[in-house]
């Protein structure tokens, strides 16, 4: 690893004031992805900004029709929670399904969404549940974050402060996980809002988290599992490595996808 500069801020004005003044500056949240790209040399930031003492960044809260998570909540936290288990219980599910416990009670959601992995499980549900991340800055609706691979609406220096989710009147995330890292190797999240309104949040397919609008527009009369058979899906951009072929991925979206409506309609 080479040398930075490491910083641990005491409030969120220190953090993303010092992430200003740094020549290359990073925020550090669980360091899940970033410490083993440092080990590998892929990165090479002149300050690190440890944002492990912002307990105003963390938390879950429910309040007027919306469940808001603060960017440091630990994987495991959300998992735990009782007010995500009543008011959200897919996502909390999801939670619970990310890595394993030693990645869990690291990793926040923060760090998840910020970075924008392709196989990562909460951009499924970022999209689905039609979120807005919240930044020191702005605030961002979900359909216009994810932009591609590592690649957000996020501008540098930009800080998530929290991701204030919708709640729905149900929920569902399927997930066909990759046995060694349990990342997905296709992922799929369906919100029912009730009065024919349906979001579908697919992840581990493509460059990154996208909406099934074809999907979504076939739901819209009856929520029937048979639609995730015979709506479009394109798969001309998915990703095709050792885990899967994109054509695969095609067919285990749609998989995921029927298996989460029949959740539902169970």
């Amino acid at each position: 690893m080479q040398d930075f500069a490491y910083h641990r801020p005491r409030s969120i004005a220190d953090a993303v004031s010092l992430r200003r003044s740094a020549a290359d500056g990073s925020y550090l949240a669980g360091g899940m992805t970033l410490i083993p790209t440092l080990k590998q040399r892929l990165a090479a930031p002149s300050d690190l900004v440890d944002l492990g003492a912002l307990g105003e960044l963390a938390g879950v809260r429910l309040e007027s029709g919306m469940m808001t998570i603060g960017a440091m909540t630990r994987h495991a936290v959300v998992a735990a929670s009782q007010d995500a288990r009543r008011a959200i219980p897919a996502l909390a599910a999801l939670a619970g399904q990310i890595g394993d416990a030693q990645v869990r009670n690291r990793g926040t959601i923060g760090g998840s969404v910020a970075n924008s992995d392709p196989a990562a499980d909460y951009p499924a549900a970022v999209i689905a549940l039609g979120a807005t991340i919240r930044t020191d800055r702005r605030e961002i609706a979900a359909d216009g974050y994810f932009r591609g691979l590592f690649e957000t609406a996020l501008e540098p220096g930009e800080l998530i402060r929290e991701i204030a989710f919708p709640v729905p009147a149900r929920a569902a995330y399927r997930k066909f996980r990759h046995p060694a890292s349990r990342y997905a190797v296709a992922g799929v999240f369906v919100a029912d809002f009730g009065g024919s309104r349906v979001r579908v949040g697919v992840t581990g397919a493509g460059p990154c988290a996208f909406r099934w609008s074809a999907l979504e527009h076939a739901l819209s009369s009856a929520l029937d599992p048979a639609a995730a058979n015979g709506a479009p899906l394109d798969h001309g951009r998915f990703n095709s490595d050792l885990a899967a072929s994109a054509e695969f991925r095609a067919q285990l979206v749609r998989v995921m996808a029927k298996r989460a409506l029949e959740s539902l309609s169970g």
